[in-house]
């Protein structure tokens, strides 16, 4: 199986660290891309203004969006991902620290393959990512970037 990569977008320095380690550790193999604001992870998905694909997408397995980020919300980034043919398949995985209901439903609405909350304890935490980098990296299965053009 070839090692697709993680995009990981985070503005916590923290959470970001303790995201890479635990994920490193699930999918030794598997790239991991940090990036820190939501402006950044849609340009580095679309390659925004070029109306092309980024170059990122035929590698990236699972993106995992913070629902609270700088500049553009994690929630309108996901409105971004699944406005695209290019990214409308890519599995987007919210995850967030606190528990607001409105921002569960809005994920979904939006679109989201599924809504986590961080735990606080790191053990459960990288439990946590271990389950998520395994199923969304291994098991799960979807269609190529910008196919859903095609159909």
């Amino acid at each position: 199986m070839d090692s697709h990569s993680i995009l990981v977008v985070e503005d916590n320095p923290d959470d970001q660290i303790l995201t890479v380690r635990a994920l490193k550790d699930a999918s030794p193999t598997s790239p991991v891309v940090v990036l820190e604001d939501g402006q950044e992870a849609i340009d580095y998905l679309l390659a925004e203004g070029s109306g092309q694909a980024s170059r990122h997408l035929d590698s990236l397995g699972v993106v995992l969006l913070d629902v609270k980020l700088p500049k553009v919300s994690g929630l309108e980034v996901l409105r971004h991902i699944r406005s695209s043919p290019l990214t409308a398949c890519l599995p987007v995985i919210m995850v967030t620290s606190s528990d607001e209901p409105a921002d569960l439903v809005e994920a979904y609405r939006l679109g989201a393959n599924s809504f986590i909350t961080k735990p606080i304890n790191f053990r459960e935490f990288a439990e946590q990512m271990t389950v998520l980098a395994r199923y969304w990296l291994f098991v799960n299965k979807v269609p190529k970037p910008g196919s859903i053009r095609s159909l």
